[in-house]
């Protein structure tokens, strides 16, 4: 799927701070050590800033012009779910595991040069962004997709029973928000993708991530080996980590989902621990590797605003962040599929329009993994 950059990037004038800008009424508080979910990008985005003078400027420049957007609102039109005015927002955040280029060598499988969404997670973020919901959608499960038009304009045929992630692979980012859509009846305010060998670098910039294993994990496919322990994960062991599903627990892709939300925890820890504001050089690096592995949608389509956009996520740590998984049950047909389990899973649904916690019995009685406590944060 290719993807727009964004053009007119915002050029601050030489000398000038964004406190300048934004007059001297308000003050901040200075940066605390508390939790800092998804605050990758206003950290990497405060090392620009602090390299001050003219050279803001061309580093503005140049980190807009790595980030790749898709305009999902013109490309879905007005046939959307309305969107809700009460402080929450939504986000659908993709793991693409395209095998083409760079990510050939990472992810495994042939190159037939298509792509498909490995991780799937629809972020709610609650009323005053003290707290979180995070809904994974099984890639196996069997829904209908909506038509859809891509990013080269070719039009896709509705279809019924097919893989959820077929409808990126179909459709690229805009099939699948509105696929995720019409499943949820929510609309989705941003869309983040990230891919395998970004997520890699990320990691590897960022000095890794601590987990500890309760029990071994060995999956040649997703080329991970490791022993029950605690291990500080390099950006190659925990892209095999969020991919396995044969090392660990039944081999299903509920287990995998159970290892994508432990590691996603460890990370929000781990992010705390890393100490790049003391180096301008890291802050930069890190900024330039992140704008360089992800696709967002157009709306978030400049570094001015995913500042924005993560200071407004910045007091959500690990602890305030509810993690589940759709509501599914295995197909009776094909054990290997799931299917949704639509009265639990509107009970997630309509949680999440009207801003409030997703109920214990949402998720009670649904299919599950077996991986659940063999990675925790250390």
């Amino acid at each position: 799927m290719s993807a727009e950059s964004t053009s007119g990037p915002h050029i601050p004038e030489s000398g000038t701070t964004a406190m300048d800008r934004r007059g001297k009424g308000r003050r901040r508080k200075p940066p605390g050590t508390g939790r800092k979910a998804l605050r990758v990008t206003a950290w990497t985005a405060a090392g620009v800033l602090v390299l001050g003078g003219a050279g803001v400027g061309y580093l503005y420049f140049k980190l807009n012009g790595n980030l790749k957007t898709v305009d999902i609102n013109q490309m879905l039109g007005s046939d959307r779910p309305a969107k809700v005015d009460n402080g929450s927002e939504n986000i659908l955040v993709l793991g693409s595991d395209t095998r083409s280029g760079a990510n050939k060598k990472l992810g495994g499988g042939a190159d037939d040069g298509s792509a498909r969404s490995d991780t799937a997670m629809i972020v709610h973020v609650y009323k005053g962004h003290k707290k979180a919901a995070v809904v994974s959608v099984p890639r196996d499960t069997l829904i209908d997709r909506p038509a859809c038009t891509d990013a080269q304009g070719t039009s896709h045929s509705a279809a019924t029973g097919v893989m959820f992630n077929s409808a990126y692979s179909t459709g690229g980012a805009a099939c699948a928000v509105k696929t995720v859509e019409a499943m949820t009846g929510i609309r989705m305010d941003h869309y983040l993708e990230v891919d395998f060998s970004g997520f890699q670098k990320l990691i590897d910039d960022l000095g890794g991530v601590q987990v500890t294993t309760t029990k071994a994990i060995d999956d040649r496919e997703s080329h991970l080996d490791l022993k029950a322990g605690t291990h500080t994960l390099d950006g190659r062991q925990a892209l095999g980590l969020v991919r396995t599903r044969h090392g660990v627990g039944d081999g299903s892709d509920l287990g995998r989902i159970q290892l994508q939300q432990a590691f996603v925890k460890a990370l929000i820890d781990q992010v705390k621990q890393v100490g790049v504001f003391t180096s301008p050089k890291k802050l930069y690096d890190l900024a330039d590797t992140a704008t360089k592995a992800v696709t967002t949608d157009s709306d978030l389509g400049s570094v001015n605003s995913l500042i924005d956009f993560a200071n407004g996520l910045k007091s959500i740590g690990s602890k305030n962040m509810h993690m589940v998984t759709m509501p599914v049950q295995y197909d009776p047909s094909n054990a290997n599929r799931v299917i949704v389990a639509k009265a639990k899973a509107k009970l997630v649904w309509t949680a999440l329009k009207n801003d409030r916690p997703i109920p214990a019995s949402a998720t009670k009685g649904t299919a599950t993994g077996q991986a659940k406590g063999v990675v925790t944060s250390s």
